[in-house]
């Protein structure tokens, strides 16, 4: 076969988006900038999963004073500090656990998002993360059971957390300006997955947002403070692409959908998201492509105050679906409770564990 010419060449390189290189320009100087001042390469860890043989490594590389990763979590401050810090591009993290140990690289934004052939025992285990010859942290991962057959995969934003998105001004004022502690959770969500896993235990719990990796730490301290079960964070990168200016949030949420239906086969998933935004057409979507994958849709309805602000309400709900898996409707947590139990997804049995 002949070696390809220069112009196939260029075609099969990405396009990098001028937005892109005068982000990758900017991060280049204040990471430079920042190496001078003495910060250091350190990790921030999030919950990864995975199952016997292979685990997913979600974590990000800081730049930070000390080397710690409390440096970066901004506890008790205003949001916009999270988006301050100096992520290290390509850097490159050892990942140690079950007596193995496995390099990996960050991409443009310090984001290191990879599958590592690392053998582990299902339930909850901890594997060290480390850059740039400091010091080790260490990040919890979900091992799931290959006997599994149920998960649950939930949104953030008007799901759990009342923010109110869609609309630029109020995202911008949650993002950048509120600390977890003014966020308002949505009533009797914690406690229905509460009571959804505790009739399927050792079910995977995977949080899937289009929020920023930046505001990770505030996203857990939330979940955490608001009693929801620990689980695997899902979120994005900011920015602009090789080919546009800003970042998809629906191809986020579809390409992590799709990535779930392909690391984990045999799990049927109940899919929870809000009727403000676009969840309805993606687990719809999801629903048809992986049928097999889809154990049932709760859909949280927006108060009329909500869909005001999120730009309306969809009417989705009012179109015939395909597709086998039921579809359930409630405002919060004690009515998708009633009509999950109402289509035969959980057991209301007063009897059965809480």
């Amino acid at each position: 076969m002949p070696d390809p010419t220069p112009h196939e060449l260029s075609l099969a390189e990405p396009i990098l988006h001028r937005a892109a290189r005068i982000e990758d320009a900017v991060q280049e100087f204040r990471e430079h900038r920042a190496r001078r001042r003495g910060l250091v390469p350190t990790v921030i860890p999030y919950t990864g999963y995975g199952a016997p043989g292979w685990i997913r490594v979600l974590c990000r590389v800081l730049l930070t004073r000390r080397g710690l990763a409390s440096d970066a979590s901004y506890y008790g401050v205003r949001g916009w500090r999270s988006f301050t810090s100096v992520a290290v591009d390509d850097a490159e993290v050892t990942v140690t656990a079950g007596g193995t140990t496995h390099v990996v690289q960050s991409d443009r934004g310090g984001v290191v998002d990879a599958k590592v052939p690392i053998d582990l025992e299902p339930g909850w285990q901890t594997v060290r993360l480390s850059a740039g010859g400091m010091r080790d942290v260490e990040a919890d991962v979900f091992i799931v059971d290959p006997s599994t057959r149920f998960g649950l995969l939930s949104d953030i934003d008007d799901t759990v957390m009342v923010t109110s998105l869609p609309r630029p001004m109020l995202a911008a004022w949650n993002s950048f300006v509120l600390t977890e502690h003014a966020r308002r959770p949505v009533p009797g969500m914690s406690v229905l997955y509460e009571r959804i896993l505790a009739q399927h235990p050792g079910a995977p719990t995977v949080y899937l947002s289009t929020g920023a990796w930046n505001v990770a730490p505030t996203l857990q301290r939330f979940l955490t403070r608001n009693m929801y079960p620990s689980g695997t964070l899902l979120l994005t990168d900011w920015g602009p692409t090789h080919d546009r200016f800003f970042r998809s949030g629906q191809l986020h949420k579809q390409q992590n959908l799709r990535r779930l239906a392909s690391d984990f086969p045999d799990v049927q998933w109940l899919l929870v998201g809000d009727d403000g935004q676009h969840d309805e057409t993606l687990y719809g979507e999801f629903a048809r492509e992986h049928p097999e994958n889809v154990a049932g849709v709760a859909i949280r309805q927006l108060s009329t105050s909500e869909a005001v602000l999120a730009g309306g309400r969809s009417r989705a709900q009012e179109r015939t679906r395909a597709g086998s898996a039921p579809w359930v409707y409630a405002p919060d947590g004690a009515g998708m409770w009633s009509e999950l139990s109402r289509v035969g997804l959980v057991d209301a049995d007063p009897s059965a564990p809480l």
